[in-house]
């Protein structure tokens, strides 16, 4: 069955590709094994070495790069060229501390010598999302390649050009031949490529829905996986919050990537006294921001990635209207010539449990607020979800802040005045249905390696 690219900004196809055949994925898993025999012995300055060459490519082909984004799932050229530079930053970052990271680690015990050691696994599968198409997959590479593994992309079957590109990009850095490599598969196919005998590990962003099947089928073999799942964070705002910064920062983190992200603010919970004027200010933040063509300059908002998400988040916002909900801005589906993928900023108020907004993700550029009593209510709606990726919290008393952040809120991380994001130097991920397991920092290099004891007598 063909995949293809289609352009969500008209409609119009960009291209066709020819699906893998399963003997091509055999293929292709065998000669990331047999590259895995020598890339495990490979001496951690010349995979350096590799890994900085590749940060160099990814900058090259920067402008090139963000523009392919912008065509298959719409993303603002700026924010693609951001995305490249975060690539590249990942890259450098592994190339410098992934020795130090995997070094033998010493322990007393009653041997003459005893130590623990880390050692790659083999083959990792890699199975990854449409909407940050080279920084989702990098943050795996960077770590996974240094650790001496070899890679295997299944790639969101609408960015195809964009998987092809990262096999490229490797390739073109100098790494050797089938330690990393693209597989041109759709979802169904994914259940065999688990299941090879020589794919050791799996790791997934993607839905919660994704990410149980993959945890299922993984540990139905009992291979490892790491699951980076979806989210519904919320940002607390409290009454001696600075709201200028509160309201930029929300607006700005709920519509990064057009609403696309997991860790996109979702939730807004706002200490009923400040609540009118962060309203005004919020609501103010979320209507300045320029849509229209992604390839154009100053657009701030391109289409999302396909009309049926589009679709399937405008039915969200009708059900939580037509349950009670207020939309206070927003809430349809622009005017415009041709097929598109659109969808203006929305704000929701008036969100009860029960509700899509309350219960679910919403994976667009839609915010939902909620009022609470006081920063006790705001703590317990914050937590009162499935979903624990990340979460936020404005005021201008920062030790408070910190303790919230610290012990109040669950979820992977917790910001303190500032919107959620990912640093090569910080572990990523989240707790209950946002999946286990850490991306990227020390713990995510640790995460497809054997840690292993090593006992002398």
């Amino acid at each position: 069955m063909p995949i293809q690219s289609i352009n969500p900004v008209n409609g119009t196809l960009l291209k066709t590709y020819t699906a893998d055949t399963e003997e091509t994925v055999n293929r292709k898993i065998e000669d990331a094994q047999a590259a895995w025999q020598n890339w495990k012995r490979v001496s951690f300055e010349e995979k350096a070495r590799l890994m900085n060459n590749m940060a160099e490519v990814l900058r090259k082909r920067k402008a090139e790069l963000a523009r392919l984004m912008a065509e298959e799932m719409g993303k603002p050229l700026a924010d693609g060229e951001s995305e490249i530079e975060k690539c590249a930053s990942v890259c450098a970052y592994y190339a410098e501390h992934a020795e130090d990271y995997l070094k033998d680690q010493l322990v007393e015990t009653d041997a003459s010598k005893s130590f623990i050691s880390f050692q790659p696994l083999g083959v990792v599968l890699a199975i990854m999302p449409w909407n940050f198409p080279f920084w989702q997959v990098f943050r795996f590479v960077a770590p996974g390649l240094m650790a001496g593994n070899c890679g295997i992309l299944k790639h969101a079957s609408n960015v195809p050009g964009c998987a092809l590109a990262i096999a490229e990009i490797v390739t073109q850095a100098g790494f050797p031949e089938h330690v990393f490599q693209t597989l041109l598969i759709d979802s169904q196919a994914t259940a065999k490529v688990i299941a090879h005998p020589l794919v050791s590990a799996v790791t997934i962003t993607g839905s919660t829905q994704a990410g149980m099947k993959v945890a299922e089928q993984a540990g139905g073999l009992l291979k490892k996986c790491v699951l980076e799942l979806g989210g519904s964070d919320p940002y607390l705002i409290l009454e001696d919050a600075d709201l200028d910064l509160a309201a930029e920062v929300c607006a700005n983190s709920r519509l990064i990537n057009n609403g696309q992200s997991c860790i996109a603010a979702k939730r807004f919970i706002v200490v009923k006294s400040v609540e009118k004027e962060f309203v005004e200010k919020f609501k103010a933040k979320m209507a300045s921001k320029t849509t229209g063509d992604p390839l154009e300059d100053g657009v701030q908002l391109g289409p999302m990635a396909r009309t049926d998400l589009r679709d399937e988040l405008h039915k969200q916002v009708q059900a939580n209207i037509a349950a009670g909900a207020t939309c206070i801005l927003g809430g349809s589906i622009p005017e415009r010539e041709g097929e598109h993928a659109y969808y203006t900023p929305t704000i929701l108020t008036g969100i009860k449990k029960g509700m899509p907004a309350y219960d679910d993700e919403t994976f667009g550029p839609v915010a939902s607020v909620f009022i609470a009593e006081d920063t006790a209510d705001a703590i317990r709606i914050a937590n009162d979800t499935s979903f624990g990726l990340g979460s936020a919290v404005f005021t201008r008393d920062i030790e408070e802040g910190e303790r919230i952040a610290k012990y109040e809120l669950q979820s992977g991380s917790s910001f303190v005045n500032s919107l959620v994001k990912s640093d090569p130097s910080l572990p990523f991920g989240g707790i209950k249905q946002s999946g286990f397991g850490r991306e990227l920092g020390m713990f995510g290099i640790h995460e497809f390696v054997n840690i292993k004891t090593v006992y002398l007598k």
